[in-house]
This record gives structure tokens, C-alpha cells and sequence, in this order.
């Protein structure tokens, strides 16, 4: 490790002091947090199915009854009142839903004389997915590696020493000092295994297992220690698992570890290498760096220079790529949706219990699966959507009167629909399940495969069917949303009264326009349910418009309320133009200058200031086609909000800015969302020349750039279905392009001509 700097990969000079500059590993339902260190290793491990209790029904029976008392109130301007009451009506009982717990602790205790570490070195692999640490310690060069395999279902660590028979440590499980576990016990005499319950009525129960296979010396257990000693190699294998998955997750975890302990260690690394390049190495970004190549700098030393006001485009590419490998690490098919933190929490009482947040992070999480070319990593998400339906339509029934399925700003591991929180700014939202379907209709504009839509519109029709029963008629006649609130926004009146809930908020006719568009386009595709159709169109039509207000800019509720804090991290009301496709610089100029307002107001107000936040005012950018501000918050995204592992700092730690600002830099690519192929609609001349492969874009398509001193040169599009391919280039009119489903196509700017091969 080391002789060849590699662009793709995060690398230190130091062990980890603390959990924010540990490594992320993981296969999508095991993770882990590596340190490096030299005496002492620890690996704190997340299983992602280890919550806290069992399924509840938490509707609030009283919401029905009180819902058109509370709905009186907030038209007739009673906010006060109308708050007092939705807080015991409306919120979940008990109100809090199920939080996400960590697995526990693996720690190995080396046997040295004591001497300083020399020549360290620890990196993160993005190119084949594993941890190494390497470093000289009393003459003998010791090497770890660790991986999380996805086809075997374990964790490898392999220990090596350059000197034969030196390998001595002791390995022990843990679980916050041995309190949250109901037993240690031997396997064998080389392997220990870790049991305990979730806690909670209905909790699960969990086990982790621990075996290590050793060369030379020998191994044993004594009370709730593993010893190897004296050893040349060791190669130690970890599994876990939990009742959601299976009856009896010890011998799952056995069987696991023992089918992996028959294969050798390279064997499983190979095999781990090429599932995680499948996914890993269909996208690659390269940019030329005009400063010269940092790549040789440590990652947190570069980090440091983006804080001081440099630029380094080639830590913005490392930085997008860390993010395709985190979603590969924490989504695959088969496991969770990545969380809040997206398999790695290192705490019992999680920042806001590490669930499943659906008034945006969630779905931020997956920006990216598409157009990054992961669009396996979307289907976990699918799966909990699936599982939201039966107690969403619970919900909607018993606390709305309400036919469909509907959720709130958060879900858990049990797909809980139920409000969560006392916290009116957030909890009264009942729009969580129309844009996670949203994320359906995503994936198929972007695969275009009719089999996948037709699965998906029953649940996209649930969550419509729902929004249409919620809608209420307004004086005017319009149809709005009663009672609701702007993610997590605060109003002011004329006489200085302060308010959340509302009779309408502009993010949700924008959700509804989407979710109400998406609906009548899958109808139209798959040629059935029509009188459903014309209902959803004459709801459109009664829908409120979007308006702009006083100072320009985009309305975030239906009246033009002034903020209670004009900087607020969400920025809900620009939906529209990021997820949304609804505001265009060209479709709907006046909307989009709006956007903008809106935008620049909530900077000037000091916007931006958590990670996630920031992260979307990228993409808002982006959209917006204005490279140099996507620049200049893809390096604040950096230089403020990114800690030394590159995680994204809310703070504290939350994944989704990581995503957000993937799905960001993506954005400035590539965009595709208005039916036109747009290349490099938002690329900084500063950033330099540099390429990109195998970028997705909506329609079914995949594209491959070269550009040089801000031009476009050479272009591939390959095509999954044929028609008529519709391409934007810097300086370029809008070229047609005729494509047959297999084949790909050469272009050069200005797209005079196209060259097609078999791809």
C-alpha cells in the first residue's frame, strides 16, 4: 500500500483519534468503523435490522374527531388555539417512534513493547472497497486489511507481520462497557459470539459471531477473550444478524462465517472486489487538475487547504466518488435503506434516533442512485415504501377518514406511519409518503422499464388516492392542505403572532403537482385506470399556483408570511426546481428567477449552515445553471460541513449531506430532468479539463464526456431504448438525434454528426 498514490482513495498519516476520522466499510447490512490504531484496533459495527422495540400502533384516535376543529381554527386564523390542539390530537401516542441502535464493539489489543508507531499510513480504497493500515513498530512492518463482503455476508480482517511468529493480540466484544449485552461465550477455541436483545416490547434479538483463522502460532479462548499468538497470519471473520431476519441469527451468523472460512482469504477478497466494482466501476470522473495532482497530500490535509480558501477539484471528484461508495456500502438489495447515518451510529440514543426522515433526508439518500448509476441501491428504499403501505392506510383511515396511504416526516425499521414528535414545526406533515413515491416514478424515468412501473403505480395511486380524500376546499374554491406546515419553517404575521400550521405550504401543491403528474403519465404508458386519471386532472386544475411575494421571490406558504428565520436550513418551497422538475430557466423563466430570490435571501440570512442544507442549495445551483455558485457551495460543502473521513457534519454527523452533494456535483454535469440531454450545465471553467464515463440520464440513456478549457469534445451516448434523443451542448441548439435501444453514439461539438457502434 502506498508505492502508487491512487486518486481514488481517502489516506492518513495518523490513526484515528475519535469515531469522525474512523473508515467506513460495509455490504449494505453490516457496517463498520475502523480506527487503525496501532496498539489497539476497534471496530465499531452496525447491523442495519438492530432497532429498539418491536411494531406499535401509535395512531392517535382522537385526530379524526378533532380534525375539523383544528381545520376551523387555522382558517379562521386561531393559530395559537389550532397548535394547542393538533399537539394532543394529531401527534403519535406515545409519540416518539423506534430509534436504531449499534451493534457493538470488536476490539483487538496487540502485544508490542510499547514503541511509537513509524511509516503509518491508513487508507479507504473507494477502487475495490476495503480499509488498510500499515505501519513499523519494533522493526516489523505490520498490515491490516478489512472489508465488508456482500456475497459472503461477513466482515474479513486479515493481520499480517513481515516477521514470522510476531503477530500476537487478544480480541473481545463490546457493547457500551459490556452494558447493552446479555452474554459472551466461547465457539470453539477459535471464535466467540456476542448475544442480547434490542430491548422494547417486541424488540429483536441479536448475535454477532467472531472466528479467526490463523497461520503459524496458535489461538484460543479464555473467559470472554480470543488469543492468537505468536502467529504469521491471522485472518478474523465477523457476522451478525437479528430475529427480523432470522428465527436463529446465531446459526445464520455460523453458517456464514463457516462457508467464508472455506474459501481462502484472497478468494474472498476477490470475490468481494468484483461485486463491489460492478456497481463501483461504472462511473468515473477524472479532472485535470491546474494546480497539479494533491493526491499524494493525506485527505485531511487537503481538507485543511479547502478551509483556508484553496481550490482542489480533485478532492471535489474523490469527494463525489466517496459518496457512490457510501450508498453502495449502506444500500444493496436485500438490506434496510441507508438512515440517517446510513449504517454506521456509534450511539444507543442516536441525533435524532438514526430513522428514516422523510420530510427530505431520506429522499436526499437517494438522489443519487439514478443518475450516479446505482440504481440497485434504490430498491431497499422501494421495499420500505411497500412496507409503509398497510400501516399507512391505517393511518390515513384512523386519523384522516381518509382512503390511501399516507406517512409523516419519519418512518422505522417497523414502517411506522404515525406522526413523530411533539414538534409542530415538523410533525403535522402528512406528505411523507407522496414524495418517497416520487423516488418510483425516478426510477422508472430513468430505466423506462414498463414491467417495474407496473408494479409501482398501485402504491404511487395509494399515496395519490390519499391526497385527493385530504384535500379540502378553500373560500376560493381551490383545493388546499389542511392542516400542514413547511418542513421545519416558522411564519410571521402582520401583528407579530408566530405560526408553523398552515392551509397550505407551497412544497406541498408542489409534491402533489408531481406525484398528481406522475400518476396520469403511468396511466397514459400503461394504458389502463383512466377514470382515475381524469380525477387526478380535474384535482390539478383546482390546485394553487405557485406566486412570488413581495421581495421576488418564491412564496413559501400561500400568503406572503415573512420568516422567523429567513436562513433556515430547509428550504422547502424550492422543491420545484430541486427534486422537482416544476421550475425551469427555460420553461418557466419568471418562476425560476423567483427560485432565485428565494434562494440568495436564504444565504444572505446565513443559509446553508448544516450539511445537509448545503448539499441541496448545490443542486438548487446547479439547476439553476450557475456554475460558479454550485462551485462555491460545492467548497463550502467542504471547507465547513465535511469532517476528516469526509462524512458530512450536520453537525453532527448525518449521511445525507454526503449524497446530496454527490447528486450535486452530478447535477452539474449532467441534467435531464426537462426531457433535453444537458451536458455540462453548471461545470466551472476554474475546475479545468477533465472527462466523465457512465453517467445515467432520464430516458434510458447513459453518457460519457471529455471536456477541455470549458468545451465539450468528444461525447458517447448509449442508448436502452430506441427513439429520439434530444442533446444540449455548451453553446449548442438542441440537436435530435435518432437511437436504436443497443447501440451507442459518438458526437463532437458542435454535434454536426454522429457515428453509431454496438455498444
Amino acid at each position: 500500500m502506498g508505492e502508487i498514490a491512487s486518486r481514488e482513495r481517502l489516506w492518513y498519516r495518523q490513526p484515528a483519534q475519535d469515531w469522525n476520522e474512523a473508515l467506513p466499510i460495509g455490504n449494505g447490512r453490516l457496517g463498520a468503523m475502523v480506527f487503525g490504531g496501532a496498539d489497539r484496533e476497534r471496530l465499531q459495527l452496525n447491523e442495519d435490522s438492530l432497532w429498539y422495540g418491536g411494531p406499535r400502533d401509535r395512531n392517535n384516535r382522537d385526530a379524526l374527531p378533532n380534525l375539523p376543529k383544528i381545520r376551523e381554527l387555522i382558517l379562521a386564523g386561531k393559530l395559537r388555539e389550532a397548535q394547542d390542539l393538533a399537539s394532543m390530537a394529531l401527534t403519535g401516542i406515545p409519540e416518539s417512534q423506534r430509534h436504531y441502535l449499534p451493534l457493538g464493539d470488536l476490539e483487538l489489543q496487540f502485544a508490542s513493547s510499547g514503541g511509537s508507531a513509524e511509516e503509518y499510513e491508513r487508507e479507504l480504497d473507494l477502487s475495490r472497497g476495503l480499509t488498510a493500515v500499515s505501519y513499523v513498530q519494533d522493526g516489523i512492518r505490520y498490515s491490516r486489511e478489512a472489508f465488508a463482503s456482500c456475497p459472503d455476508q461477513v466482515i474479513a480482517v486479515r493481520l499480517q507481520a513481515d516477521k514470522p511468529g510476531s503477530l500476537t493480540f487478544r480480541a473481545r466484544w463490546d457493547r457500551q462497557r459490556w452494558r447493552y449485552l446479555d452474554g459472551i461465550e466461547p465457539w470453539g477455541t477459535d471464535g466467540l459470539i456476542m448475544e442480547g436483545d434490542a430491548g422494547g416490547e417486541g424488540g429483536v434479538s441479536f448475535r454477532a459471531a467472531l472466528k479467526a483463522v490463523t497461520r503459524g502460532g496458535n489461538c484460543r479462548t479464555i473467559g470472554e477473550y480470543l488469543l492468537v499468538e505468536q502467529a504469521d497470519e491471522a485472518i478474523l471473520l465477523i457476522a451478525a444478524g437479528t430475529t427480523f431476519r432470522s428465527p436463529d441469527p446465531e446459526q445464520a451468523c455460523k453458517e456464514a462465517i463457516e462457508a467464508a472460512a472455506r474459501l481462502s482469504y484472497e478468494r474472498l477478497r476477490e470475490r468481494h472486489v468484483a461485486d463491489y466494482r460492478s456497481f463501483f466501476d461504472r462511473v468515473q470522473l477524472n479532472i485535470e487538475e491546474p494546480d497539479g495532482d494533491k493526491s499524494e497530500l493525506p485527505t485531511d490535509e487537503r481538507l485543511a487547504g479547502i478551509e483556508r480558501g484553496q481550490d482542489d477539484p480533485g478532492l471535489v471528484a474523490l469527494y463525489f466518488q466517496f459518496g457512490r461508495y457510501l450508498l453502495i456500502a449502506s444500500s444493496r438489495p436485500g438490506s434496510l435503506p441507508a438512515n440517517l447515518q446510513g449504517i454506521w451510529n456509534p450511539h444507543f440514543l442516536p441525533p435524532w434516533d438514526s430513522k428514516f426522515t422523510i420530510n427530505i433526508n431520506t429522499q436526499m439518500n437517494y438522489w443519487l442512485a439514478e443518475n450516479c448509476n446505482l440504481a440497485e441501491c434504490h430498491l431497499p428504499l422501494f421495499d420500505l415504501i411497500d412496507r409503509m403501505r398497510a400501516p399507512g392506510r391505517e393511518t390515513a383511515a384512523v386519523m384522516y377518514g381518509c382512503r390511501g396511504f399516507t406517512a409523516h416526516h419519519n418512518t422505522d425499521l417497523w414502517a411506522d406511519t404515525a406522526p413523530q414528535d411533539a414538534y409542530p414545526p415538523a410533525t403535522f406533515w402528512p406528505m411523507g409518503a407522496a414524495w418517497l413515491c416520487l423516488h418510483l416514478w425516478e426510477h422508472y424515468a430513468f430505466g423506462r422499464d414498463e414491467a417495474f412501473l407496473a408494479e409501482a403505480y398501485p402504491t404511487m395511486k395509494e399515496a395519490a388516492r390519499f391526497l385527493l380524500d385530504y384535500l379540502i376546499e378553500g373560500e376560493d374554491g381551490r383545493l388546499i392542505t389542511c392542516p400542514s406546515v413547511s418542513p421545519e419553517n416558522t411564519y410571521v404575521l402582520p401583528g407579530g403572532e408566530s405560526g408553523v400550521l398552515c392551509a397550505g405550504a407551497s412544497m406541498d401543491f408542489q409534491i402533489i403537482r408531481a406525484l398528481f403528474d406522475a400518476c396520469i403519465r403511468s396511466i397514459r404508458i400503461l394504458g389502463i385506470d383512466k377514470p382515475f386519471g381524469l380525477e387526478l386532472e380535474a384535482a390539478l386544475s383546482r390546485l394553487p399556483q405557485p406566486a412570488i411575494g413581495r421581495h421576488g421571490q418564491l412564496q413559501e406558504w400561500m400568503e406572503d408570511y415573512e420568516e422567523a428565520e429567513p436562513g433556515h436550513r430547509h428550504i422547502s418551497h424550492l422543491f420545484g426546481l430541486y427534486p422537482g422538475e416544476q421550475f425551469t430557466p427555460d420553461e418557466t423563466p419568471e418562476l425560476a428567477a423567483a427560485a432565485r430570490v428565494a434562494l440568495e435571501r436564504r444565504l444572505a440570512h446565513g443559509g446553508g449552515h448544516t450539511g445537509w442544507s448545503r448539499a441541496w442549495i448545490i443542486n438548487f445551483w446547479a439547476r439553476l445553471r450557475d456554475a460558479d455558485k454550485a462551485r462555491e457551495n460545492v467548497l463550502a460543502l467542504l471547507g465547513h460541513s465535511t469532517l476528516p473521513n469526509l462524512f458530512d457534519n450536520h453537525p453532527p454527523f448525518q449521511i445525507d449531506g454526503n449524497f446530496g452533494g454527490t447528486a450535486g456535483i452530478a447535477e452539474m454535469l449532467l441534467q435531464s430532468h426537462s426531457g433535453v440531454l444537458h451536458l455540462l450545465p453548471a461545470w466551472p471553467a476554474a475546475w479545468g479539463d477533465g472527462r466523465v464515463r457512465g453517467l445515467r440520464a432520464r430516458g434510458g440513456y447513459t453518457v460519457d464526456m471529455e471536456w477541455s478549457q470549458g468545451r465539450l469534445g468528444r461525447v458517447v451516448v448509449a442508448a436502452s431504448r430506441s427513439g429520439v434523443c434530444r442533446i444540449r451542448g455548451l453553446g449548442a441548439d438542441i440537436v435530435e438525434l435518432p437511437v436504436e435501444a443497443g447501440r451507442s453514439y459518438t458526437l463532437t461539438a458542435p454535434f454536426e454528426g454522429a457515428s453509431a457502434a454496438h455498444s
